[in-house]
């Protein structure tokens, strides 16, 4: 089943944590390019990155949207982000979290939105690892956490920020 054919609908939230003030409109063309709609996000200083700005929004959209908005701020490296999709009937859910240093990672995620470690990559952690600091480092990385390390100064920064609903059109 096609994830755009299958006609189910989820919904997420684009959490942009940092971006310098020239990428603003430009995430919002590229997020409104996918979700087929106008985007006018409400920007806001990021405290834990002085001269940055913050905003984010939750959108509606057939299963496979996060992937392609995730994909779609992919290429500025300068920008920390993160796009969720929520689990949808037949449809695991899933976050794409993105740093400048540490590129993009994805996890999928279930509908509690817990990260989700699949079995061969568990498979693979253990066959790898031999020593227990070297399962511990593989399975960090399988459960992203350089990301969430890096990511969490500016997700408490942006507590309290008012969330705008986007819908896809058609």
């Amino acid at each position: 089943m096609s994830d755009v054919t299958s006609g189910v609908i989820t919904r997420g939230v684009v959490f942009v944590h940092s971006a310098p003030r020239a990428l603003c409109p430009h995430v919002e063309w590229a997020a409104g390019s996918v979700l087929g709609t106008r985007v006018s996000a409400q920007w806001g200083a990021q405290p834990a990155a002085p001269g940055l700005f913050r905003t984010e929004f939750s959108w509606t959209g057939a299963v496979g949207t996060g992937a392609r908005l995730a994909s779609a701020l992919r290429g500025w490296t300068h920008l920390r982000y993160e796009v969720t999709e929520e689990a949808a009937r037949g449809a695991d859910g899933g976050r794409w979290s993105h740093t400048p240093d540490l590129g993009i990672f994805y996890a999928q995620t279930d509908v509690h939105g817990n990260v989700v470690v699949p079995e061969d990559r568990i498979r693979a952690a253990r066959e790898h690892a031999a020593e227990p600091l070297r399962m511990r480092a593989e399975l960090d990385l399988a459960l992203g956490q350089a990301w969430d390390d890096e990511l969490e100064p500016f997700r408490y920064a942006g507590a309290g920020v008012p969330v705008r609903w986007l819908h896809r059109v058609g």
